[in-house]
């Protein structure tokens, strides 16, 4: 009621304006809709504003659309989730861009001929500057459509500091891709550096890894008791797939050792330093139990040629006397190198 009152109070005031009144709201109206012109442009403050309006309407649109689709997509298992992603992607990309077009018609009246004006000067500021983050975004929407790697994908890609970057993707933006390492530490990668690099997807074609254990063994130890010990070590660890069973490679014979390769595989290819360590500690158990040695090389070092200078202790020629010891007892006494 009070708010009634007093927006009652507002308008009898302008009424009792008279005149006076609706001029005022007359030159603002005349304000808001004049036109100026800047260059090619025509702009006016109504039409700024409407296309404000029309932008942020383009994002909530968005916003909401993608909320609507995300559990749709979500329930039909069949899609790929690297897909789902990318449909939402595109939608958002695609409905802000008519929004901003709109914005830019109707707040400064751009047509084609304006935007390509705009567009040529973008290309001098790539050409200049620029070209890494144009770089980016090409690579942004070739990771979207050509999907060499996708959400959820655990990949290994080039190195920070002399740091292999390793670990899941969580998401692709348009100019960069997030990367999750098992140290929970997000990484922002530029999408160029994914295209252009080496780049290991452990996910790509198949969600099973492989993992490869070396071990070499004493060159006398019974290579099928070798064997059985070390498919024994594979089971029962966390993470490692029954299907397709662990295997064992005998690779080859060294200078000191046997040379064997325990493969398993897995569906957690992001845990495979966890599934590497375990698997080790329990072939150490293993192999302690089955008395099969891990050799540790050993080298014998022989001088040839050359001289030592030999000196003999001055403390002990001392405690003897001068008059008390000869010559072959002092060549006899323990003697120290001199550095």
């Amino acid at each position: 009621m009070l708010a009634q009152g007093g927006l009652a109070a507002q308008w009898l005031l302008f009424w009792q304006a008279g005149p006076d009144g609706w001029a005022r709201v007359w030159n603002f109206l005349h304000l808001a809709t004049r036109r100026f012109e800047i260059g090619n442009f025509s702009i006016s403050l109504i039409n700024l504003a409407v296309a404000v309006v029309l932008l942020l309407a383009a994002f909530t649109l968005s916003r909401f659309l993608r909320s609507f689709l995300t559990p749709r997509l979500a329930a039909r298992t069949h899609l790929d989730p690297g897909i789902q992603y990318t449909i939402l992607r595109l939608t958002h990309y695609v409905i802000v861009t008519v929004g901003l077009l709109a914005a830019l018609k109707i707040g400064v009246g751009a047509d084609f001929t304006s935007l390509a004006v705009v567009f040529t000067a973008l290309s001098v500021g790539i050409g200049f500057g620029l070209q890494y983050i144009a770089n980016d975004i090409a690579s942004g929407f070739i990771l979207l459509f050509e999907r060499p790697v996708r959400i959820g994908d655990f990949v290994t890609v080039g190195t920070i500091d002399s740091h292999v970057i390793e670990g899941r993707v969580t998401y692709i933006n348009l100019r960069t891709t997030v990367v999750m390492t098992n140290d929970r530490i997000a990484i922002i990668v530029p999408n160029s550096k994914l295209v252009s690099d080496r780049l290991i997807n452990w996910s790509y074609a198949d969600k099973r890894s492989r993992i490869s254990i070396p071990i070499g063994v004493d060159s006398n130890a019974d290579p099928q008791l070798v064997t059985e010990t070390l498919l024994r070590a594979a089971e029962g660890v966390e993470f490692v797939l029954p299907d397709p069973k662990p295997s064992v490679m005998f690779d080859g014979f060294g200078d000191f050792t046997n040379d064997f390769r325990l493969n398993v595989c897995t569906d957690r290819p992001r845990r495979y330093k966890q599934i590497k360590s375990d698997i080790n500690y329990r072939i150490w158990q293993l192999f302690k139990e089955a008395d099969i040695e891990i050799p540790n090389p050993q080298r014998d070092l022989s001088l040839r040629g050359g001289a030592l200078d030999v000196r003999v202790q001055r403390a002990a020629l001392d405690d003897a006397g001068p008059d008390n010891i000869s010559e072959d007892e002092a060549a006899a006494r323990p003697a120290q190198l001199s550095h």
